[in-house]
């Protein structure tokens, strides 16, 4: 069969706030092969990821994603690996090419599976999937009593593990960064396991996130997730050295398999946390997690966004049994939480399932999702490169 058509939605919410929520917005992929349909998501700005599907040539390593796309056989996961591949070569140039292409590549990897009536990660190589412990991935409070009370809604919720991130972690002083930890130890007791996020907050400056291990180790958390930059690799690999029993996570901002493998090899993780929707799709990160899984460093996926989302991020190492934690958004957006009737809730362990239906097993709510869709059209010299189709 061939790719007939790709088409995208731009959703989001009517109001987008400035704080670190990435499921406010979304771009959504459909293609369509031989009467067969699937489903993606870019994990980007959505409006550039339009045009780098559409926009002009440049040059012959500068064109738009969608000479690699459509028209391609599509029969096997070998030909996804191929249109995989094309992308990358003929859009060498054009950098937002990684995030559209991910979308696109979970979408074939959907479609290709429903059509053969079977879960993603069957055709990924997997016998089986295993469950995974759910993290309640959500924001610091904007002070310590706020940061208590949503670990102690964490608990009460069922999850045997929670990460709090951004907000005001970093930006202050290290003892109300100690306040925050400390609260949300206690509000989660003492068995849940605690993951801490610090954006980014410290560019390359070791010296500072060092200064919070003593908190984070008396608070017993399992990592400091992205202290600095992707691809800071002599800050990881130094606050790696005097880290202790708090492991380093990151590399959600990889985009290309090989920045995932320098992350491994060079930055001193105990953790590579890598989301499909960014690194090139499910055909890239399957990649990664096998490289990780050699080296010794445990993979979790990255996902902040949608049911869809989640589902992709979790079939590129869900038969990997060693690894076993998995991100779950607690305070997704009503976008997010409308986004499809299936829905993921962690069972009585606090784990959740990859799901065994056909593809991804999560059919997005069309008619739910109109009132978020944006209208968008792009015009170039008087001729019209892009509408937005009706959903």
């Amino acid at each position: 069969m061939k790719i007939e058509s790709v088409d995208f939605f731009y959703l989001s919410m009517p109001v987008v706030r400035d704080v670190g929520d990435g499921s406010q917005d979304a771009l959504l992929v459909r293609v369509q092969a031989g009467g067969h349909v699937g489903w993606g998501e870019c994990e980007a700005a959505p409006l550039v990821s339009l045009a780098s599907w559409n926009c002009p040539m440049s040059h012959s390593a500068c064109k738009p994603v969608s000479a690699s796309v459509l028209g391609q056989t599509l029969e096997g996961p070998e030909d996804i690996r191929r249109i995989n591949a094309l992308v990358r070569a003929h859009s060498f140039d054009l950098l937002q090419a990684d995030h559209t292409l991910s979308g696109i590549d979970i979408a074939l990897w959907d479609l290709l599976a429903r059509r053969r009536s079977e879960p993603v990660y069957r055709l990924l190589g997997y016998e089986r999937a295993f469950p995974k412990i759910a993290y309640a991935s959500q924001l610091f409070g904007d002070d310590p009593q706020e940061t208590l009370n949503k670990a102690r809604l964490v608990g009460r919720a069922g999850f045997r593990a929670a990460k709090f991130g951004w907000g005001p972690y970093g930006r202050g002083t290290v003892a109300v960064d100690a306040e925050h930890v400390r609260a949300a130890r206690e509000g989660l007791g003492r068995d849940a396991l605690l993951l801490v996020d610090a954006g980014t907050v410290w560019g390359e400056d070791a010296a500072q996130a060092a200064l919070r291990l003593p908190a984070l180790l008396a608070a017993g958390a399992v990592w400091l997730e992205e202290p600095f930059v992707s691809g800071a690799l002599q800050a990881y690999a130094d606050l790696s050295r005097v880290s202790g029993a708090v492991k380093l996570a990151g590399g959600e901002g990889c985009h290309n398999y090989q920045q995932a493998k320098a992350m491994i090899d060079y930055a001193g993780l105990g953790f590579i946390q890598i989301d499909a929707g960014r690194i090139g799709g499910i055909t890239t990160a399957r990649d990664t997690a096998e490289y990780a899984a050699a080296r010794g460093v445990l993979y979790v996926n990255h996902t902040f966004t949608t049911p869809l989302a989640l589902s992709a991020s979790l079939q590129p190492y869900a038969g990997l049994a060693q690894h076993e934690i998995c991100e779950f958004p607690f305070e997704p957006s009503s976008l997010a939480r409308e986004f499809s009737t299936t829905q993921f809730q962690p069972d009585a362990a606090g784990c959740i399932h990859v799901p065994e239906q056909p593809g991804l097993g999560v059919q997005p709510d069309l008619v739910a999702l109109k009132k978020y869709q944006v209208d968008v059209e792009i015009k170039v010299g008087g001729r019209v490169l892009f509408r937005s189709p009706a959903l």
